[in-house]
């Protein structure tokens, strides 16, 4: 018999958060997210909680947990998208159908208390969080940013009456092995045509100090159609510009000005912590952050972050290919992780043909009515 309980008390607090790790123990594609991070949860101060509330629960068989999931009532994405929803994340269980449904029964229970039609996911608090399932790629290494999954998930999820709703695929990119020698006259004409030239910053907390605004208003005018965005507060800023901070390398970031100095474009990638942190089940103990610094000085992989164009100039998005481009080859990273683009966002997908890509990976995001 499975006991479903609500995650309370300290002791549950760290079982939820531990049950992941003993599950893919060894796993070699799995990544964990950082272990400080995820106890942040269970602050009543936690940065989301301004716009959002959420629940978490475990299932127990025989006094051992067996399952976890988590529900996440988003009033500014629901006020946003004009809809009813409550979003699951941080589903984890064995392959046990049994399981599945009764932690799932739970949040729809939640949801429905709550006066919500809908349940999907997986998402997060924002598409800033780790979001969508993996169905294709588990022989993958997950990226620091997404979630690693047993292909199992898919059919408990599916047996529960949960449908497509989006799909993100994923890519890995690779300098083109005949480069093309038009892109370098191209991406000069165009920098000319829209009066554009790229940022010269010199360190990573002068980036920051100098574009972290912009950057921000960029992002919102650049994501703000796309699926499941969430408004910012001034809180979830600080939060994510102090995340940034730790792990930005100006190497793998460019900005493009105008005329006047003012950010219209950027392209934010990060040397991939995905091997540094896979021993430590994310803590940050001394030897993974030693392991951690030389991932970001001397990366294999860097993974790409963010991508954000104001609409007025999207034509010079191919200045921004050809920068991602010199982060490879001028570099010691052997390609770059595009991590997840909805599979009808042609305006990023169309770029990919400037590299040798492999569409490596495919995420979903499902929908239930209850």
């Amino acid at each position: 018999m499975i006991e479903i309980r609500e995650v309370k008390t300290p002791k549950e607090q760290r079982a939820f958060v531990n049950f992941p790790l003993m599950l893919y123990k060894d796993n070699p594609y799995f990544v964990p997210p950082l272990y400080a991070d995820e106890m942040k949860l269970f602050k009543s101060n936690y940065h989301y909680y301004e716009t959002s509330e959420a629940v978490y629960f475990l299932a127990y068989r025989n006094g051992e947990v067996v399952g976890r999931i988590s529900g996440i009532l988003q009033r500014a994405a629901n006020e946003k998208w004009q809809q009813k929803r409550v979003r699951f994340t941080r589903f984890d269980s064995i392959d046990d159908e049994e399981v599945a449904s009764a932690l799932f029964s739970a949040v729809e229970h939640w949801a429905k208390e709550k006066g919500m039609e809908e349940v999907v996911g997986p998402l997060g608090f924002s598409d800033f969080e780790r979001e969508g399932l993996l169905i294709e790629g588990f022989e993958e290494l997950s990226t620091f940013e997404e979630q690693y999954n047993y292909p199992y998930y898919q059919k408990l999820i599916e047996n529960l009456g949960y449908q497509k709703d989006v799909d993100w695929v994923e890519h890995k990119l690779y300098p083109p092995k005949e480069p093309d020698k038009r892109l370098p006259e191209l991406r000069d004409k165009i920098m000319k045509r829209y009066k554009v030239h790229l940022s010269e910053t010199k360190s990573a907390d002068e980036f920051i100090r100098l574009y972290k605004d912009d950057f921000f208003r960029i992002l919102d005018e650049t994501y703000a159609e796309i699926y499941g965005t969430v408004p910012f507060t001034e809180n979830m800023k600080k939060e994510l510009i102090k995340s940034f901070r730790q792990i930005i390398d100006i190497r793998y970031v460019a900005m493009i000005l105008d005329e006047n100095e003012k950010p219209v474009c950027f392209g934010l990638c990060f040397p991939s912590i995905s091997k540094a942190l896979q021993k430590s089940g994310g803590r940050m103990t001394l030897p993974t952050l030693f392991r951690v610094l030389k991932a970001v000085r001397e990366p294999e992989i860097i993974d790409l972050a963010l991508i954000g164009v104001l609409p007025a100039y999207r034509g010079v998005s191919l200045v921004m290919i050809d920068a991602i481009g010199r982060m490879m080859t001028e570099g010691t990273a052997k390609y770059c992780e595009t991590n997840l683009n909805l599979e009808e966002n042609y305006n990023i997908l169309n770029q990919w043909k400037h590299f040798d890509n492999v569409l490596h990976k495919r995420r979903r995001c499902f929908i239930k009515k209850i």
